[in-house]
């Protein structure tokens, strides 16, 4: 597993979000929840599967990464 990425804990009850321009007829997307310990982050085909768990400075990191043109995410 990466460096500051780890299991998520119990997300019972967490508020699922994906992106607005996300295709609601191919469920191809990550979906994330804001929790108070961070932010949990999972594949929108498999909601049951495993799930990621990022602390607030990570998340701010990688969307800074992505604003920034970090990523190539083509």
């Amino acid at each position: 597993m990466n460096r500051g990425m780890r299991p998520a804990d119990d997300l019972t009850g967490a508020a699922w979000r994906k992106a607005s321009r996300s295709n609601t007829v191919g469920n191809q997307c990550v979906e994330v929840a804001l929790l108070r310990q961070g932010v949990a982050v999972r594949d929108s085909k498999d909601p049951e599967g495993p799930k990621l768990m990022f602390t607030m400075s990570e998340w701010d990191a990688f969307v800074d990464g992505v604003k920034g043109g970090e990523f190539d995410l083509s």
